[in-house]
């Protein structure tokens, strides 16, 4: 995931900083002023605003000051609480805020070495796929002498300040950090993959065991360096109001703690092995806290043993950190955003993932086989001219993550633009040898489907059975442009590729070799009734299509003589004329053995249903030359089309 950074805007930290050391001068970066342009484009801060250096603010300046916490930071007059909660979450993750604040160490203030001190830093952030490296000068906005922006508690501590100026350098101003999502923020922090989950619409709070099973996902995110935030979702005139119980609403807050919690005092507690689900937030502001069950000076910590209450660090003051019971933190949040960072270690203790990444755009073209933005499956006439990747399931059924993100616009808000356009992606089961791009969907199966949201990040998790698919990621409306990056996560290699031609191509041979004629598709659906006097009992039976020398096997069915086999397959055809043999064979561990084949004529017509065919053996006498019947559908169609 960490990899080597790009300079941005070709800014060099290392080379700058030495010839300001070499001139003595304290750096000021051109490509982020000190000016209003720089603050925002609409709305102007409450007051004269000074641009200070952090000696100038206080008269003993640190990055850190006695480590770093997730309690260091408050937020300013901006409305990024999402930002600010995201660096709270950063704050506990030492493997990932030590890349995002690279060389801390050398970047740390040294009082007995004044002479390197030049006033410049620089931030990590990866950004659509890549690691950026943003340098900033120290100047930083302040009205009254005091920051007015992200801040810690400590006024010598400049750690969170400097982070978020490096930030909003890459948003273009400080006022583009105006609203935003702490699962991007975090994604930015991590090259994580976030998810995000509506508690309110999927009603996690009137379903226990839905409960149950989220605490258990989040549990494993939270011990495997994942990050968590949630969020009450606000009308307009509600951001940022407090509920009488405490709890903001339009606000971001950080989850610092997911745990089953034992109850009871001394040995009885391990004894009886009683737990409750209990989860940790902090408020962005440094204060104002959760009131109900659960909360710091609550009735309900007398139940938990001294030795597990200093475990869990509870402090009885308003310092912005609370927990709750996580059934009622299902019950008052609406939205969780959850940012796994996935592991593809090849030397790990933890599951590791093989990951494929591809980099598109939804573009326009004139000829519709090369037009990329057809919009989502509404729009049946122009859905098949999207971007299509095709990857295999290879295990009998694997977990499939897929992150679709576009790119980050909040740098063209000043120009009234800014917004993300709302995306989302489709994945169909195909024949188990197609490779090329899919010209009718009427012979596919829709298997899965993100929701479409004006999101930066969309995602889906989904359990697929053995087989060939394609992902069709799209705008929601046709013609929308803008670039995508989508990101496919498999237990093993998936060879996921993007399909880019419509049909064979012509060579200089086909003249004598023969081109394609017509493109026919087989599905066997299933078998029934076979038998084998050889074998009476159960069997291991699979399926093999063949059509002009070319074959496609299914996978095999275990110990049954009526399998279900959902099996298809695509030929492109050059001698129409020529038979389809569909075989079915048992498995079986000295020689598989031949069960029957259905032959089908070249010239058959299309059928949109399944029929059941009877299989016949080879060589075999009448008495046992029908030992069952099998499921096929034919599709042929002579042109291809974009539908």
């Amino acid at each position: 995931m960490f990899s080597s950074a790009v300079p941005y805007k070709n800014q060099h930290y290392a080379e700058l900083k030495n010839n300001c050391i070499k001139d003595k001068t304290l750096f000021e970066d051109p490509e982020f002023p000190a000016t209003n342009e720089s603050l925002y484009y609409r709305k102007p801060p409450p007051g004269i605003v000074q641009w200070k250096r952090p000696g100038e603010i206080s008269k003993n300046p640190h990055l850190f000051v006695e480590g770093i916490s997730s309690h260091d930071l408050n937020q300013g007059v901006v409305g990024n609480c999402w930002f600010v909660a995201a660096c709270s979450c950063l704050a506990l993750k030492p493997e990932l805020w030590k890349k995002v604040i690279p060389d801390w160490k050398e970047q740390e203030w040294d009082p007995n070495h004044p002479e390197s001190y030049a006033g410049i830093f620089h931030f990590q952030f990866w950004v659509f796929g890549e690691w950026l490296d943003v340098v900033v000068d120290d100047r930083l906005p302040t009205i009254g002498g005091e920051l007015i922006y992200c801040h810690s508690k400590t006024n010598n501590e400049f750690w969170s300040a400097l982070l978020e100026k490096a930030y909003a350098k890459l948003a273009s101003c400080y006022e583009s950090l105006e609203g935003g999502n702490t699962g991007e923020a975090v994604v930015d922090f991590s090259g994580a993959v976030a998810e995000a989950i509506s508690l309110e619409e999927d009603a996690y709070y009137k379903d226990q065991e839905k409960q149950d099973k989220l605490f258990e996902d989040l549990l494993k995110v939270y011990n495997r360096g994942g990050i968590i935030s949630c969020s009450i979702k606000a009308d307009p005139h509600e951001i940022e109001l407090r509920m009488a119980n405490g709890l903001v609403k339009g606000h971001a807050y950080a989850v610092t703690a997911v745990n089953k919690v034992r109850l009871g005092h001394g040995l009885l507690a391990y004894f009886k092995n009683d737990t409750i689900s209990l989860i940790r937030m902090r408020n962005p502001w440094g204060k104002t806290e959760w009131k109900g069950t659960w909360s710091d000076s609550s009735e309900e910590w007398s139940k938990v043993g001294d030795t597990e209450r200093g475990n869990l660090g509870i402090t009885v003051e308003d310092d912005g950190e609370f927990w709750m019971s996580f059934t009622d933190w299902c019950k008052f949040f609406t939205d969780a955003d959850v940012c796994r960072i996935i592991n593809t270690s090849l030397i790990s203790v933890h599951k590791t993932w093989h990951e494929v990444v591809h980099f598109g755009s939804w573009t326009k073209n004139a000829d519709p086989l090369l037009n990329r933005c057809g919009g989502c499956a509404n729009h049946k006439q122009t859905f098949l001219q999207n971007p299509q990747y095709l990857f295999d399931v290879t295990k009998e059924v694997d977990e499939v993550l897929i992150s679709l993100q576009q790119k980050d616009l909040k740098m063209h808000r000043r120009h009234g633009q800014g917004e993300n356009i709302t995306v989302g992606f489709g994945i169909f089961r195909v024949e188990l040898n197609r490779k090329y791009r899919m010209h009718d969907i009427l012979t596919q199966q829709c298997v899965g489907t993100s929701a479409y949201i004006n999101a930066r990040t969309v995602f889906l998790r989904c359990m697929l059975p053995q087989g060939r698919y394609i992902i069709f990621p799209t705008t929601f409306r046709p013609q929308t442009l803008g670039d995508y990056m989508i990101r496919v996560f498999t237990d093993v290699d998936s060879g996921c590729r993007e399909l880019t031609e419509d049909k064979p191509k012509v060579r200089c041979w086909s003249s004598f070799l023969g081109y394609p004629q017509v493109v026919t598709h087989v599905y066997v659906h299933g078998a029934e009734g076979l038998q084998d006097q050889d074998n009476p009992g159960g069997a291991d039976p699979y399926v093999i299509i063949s059509c002009e020398g070319r074959s496609v096997r299914s996978t095999t069915k275990k110990d049954t003589l009526q399998p279900e086999f959902k099996t298809s397959a695509i030929f492109y055809r050059k001698k129409p004329r020529k038979p389809i043999t569909v075989q079915v064979w048992n498995s079986n561990a000295l020689a598989d053995e031949f069960m029957g084949q259905v032959v089908l004529s070249g010239s058959v017509k299309d059928t949109t249903e399944p029929q059941r065919l009877q299989l016949r053996k080879r060589g075999r006498q009448m008495a046992d030359e029908m030992p069952g019947t099998i499921g096929v559908r034919i599709g042929t169609s002579t042109q291809l089309t974009a539908m």
